[in-house]
C-alpha cells in the first residue's frame, strides 16, 4: 500500500519518500524537512503513535496525517491526541485522502503541543491530567473542558458567549451566568490571579 500510494502521490506531483518501519520514519522526519507526513499506526520497531508523540515532544510541528486499519473511535481520539492532526480509516477513498493531504499543506505547521503548557500550570489532553506545581489537580468533565479551552488561548480574552458556544452543549439552554459559576471553581482550585475578569469582554488566562 505504501508503495501505491507513493506513486499515486507522485503523479498529483508530490516529492514522496517511504519509510518502512517506526524508527526509520521517525528519523526521517525529524531530518526530512518534509511539508506533511502520513503515518501508519502498526508499524514495526515502533508504533505511528509514539513516532507523533517523540516529533511533537521535540516541537517538531510537521503535519501528521494517520493513515490506519484501526477505524474504533478510541483510536481515532488517541491518535488525535497524540499530536495528529487528522486521521482516515482504511479502507479510505484516494481522493478524499489527497484532498485532506491539502488541507494540512495549506495550514502549514504552527504550533500544536500535545501537552498544553501555561506557567506552571500543564494540561494533557490524552491523559486528561491538569497538573500545577507539579501537584495533579482533579476537574469535573466541565470544569476540564473550559480549562482547556482558554489554555489553548493563553493571554487573549475570551468571551462569555465564545465559551457558551464552545464549551456547552448548543441544543441544551444553558444561563450565561454558568461561565462565572465554573469560572468561580476553577479559581479555587488553580487560584485566584489566573484567570482575569476583563470587564464587558470576558475572561483571561494569564501567561
Amino acid at each position: 500500500m505504501a508503495n501505491a500510494l507513493q506513486r499515486g502521490l507522485q503523479a498529483e506531483g508530490f516529492a514522496v519518500d517511504v519509510a518502512g518501519d517506526g524508527p526509520n520514519g521517525l528519523e526521517m522526519a525529524r531530518h526530512g524537512g518534509y511539508d506533511a507526513v502520513i503515518l501508519d499506526i502498526m508499524l514495526p520497531g515502533l508504533s505511528g503513535y509514539r513516532v507523533v508523540q517523540t516529533l511533537r515532544a521535540e516541537k517538531n510541528w510537521v503535519p501528521v496525517l494517520m493513515l490506519s486499519a484501526k477505524d474504533g473511535e478510541y483510536d481515532q481520539a488517541d491518535g488525535l491526541d497524540c499530536g495528529a492532526d487528522d486521521y482516515l480509516t482504511k479502507p479510505f477513498s484516494y481522493v478524499v485522502l489527497v484532498a485532506r493531504l491539502r488541507a494540512l499543506l495549506r495550514r502549514g505547521a504552527p504550533e500544536r503541543p500535545s501537552v498544553l503548557t501555561v506557567g506552571e500550570l500543564s494540561l494533557d489532553p490524552a491523559r486528561r491530567r491538569v497538573m500545577s506545581a507539579g501537584e495533579e489537580i482533579v476537574l469535573t468533565a466541565r470544569e476540564y473542558a473550559l480549562l482547556e479551552y482558554l489554555m489553548r488561548r493563553p493571554g487573549q480574552v475570551v468571551s462569555k458567549t465564545e465559551l457558551l458556544d464552545h464549551v456547552w452543549d448548543a441544543s441544551i439552554d444553558t444561563a450565561p451566568n454558568a461561565v462565572e459559576v465554573y469560572v468561580g471553581y476553577l479559581r479555587r482550585k488553580l487560584g485566584r490571579d489566573l484567570l482575569e475578569t476583563v470587564r464587558g469582554a470576558g475572561y483571561r488566562l494569564r501567561t
